[in-house]
């Protein structure tokens, strides 16, 4: 069982890191290839987020899958397109 819980967790970070992807095609590419790569990422996005389900809650699988998306995009963001990251403080 616990295999399997990796498993679901591998798929999940996978299909955060396909949805940062697509992201980053938007930005990177040309019209064409651009529009054709956001949908084969967001594709196989889909695919590996089904896939994590199986062996995940969903609740597990979504969250896994939100925050390696939000950090990944965020660090592409950063490095790739060197973008300026704020420092917020709450107050």
């Amino acid at each position: 069982m616990e295999r399997e819980k990796k498993k679901g967790y591998a798929w999940a970070v996978s299909a955060g890191f396909n949805a940062a992807l697509a992201a980053i095609s938007a930005k990177f590419f040309s019209s064409q290839l651009k529009y054709g790569l956001v949908v084969f990422f967001n594709v196989v996005m889909w695919g590996c987020y089904v896939n994590s389900m199986k062996s995940l809650s969903s609740l597990q699988a979504t969250v896994t899958n939100f925050a390696t998306n939000f950090l990944s995009s965020g660090l592409s963001g950063l490095f790739l397109f060197e973008e300026a990251l704020p420092l917020k403080v709450l107050r």
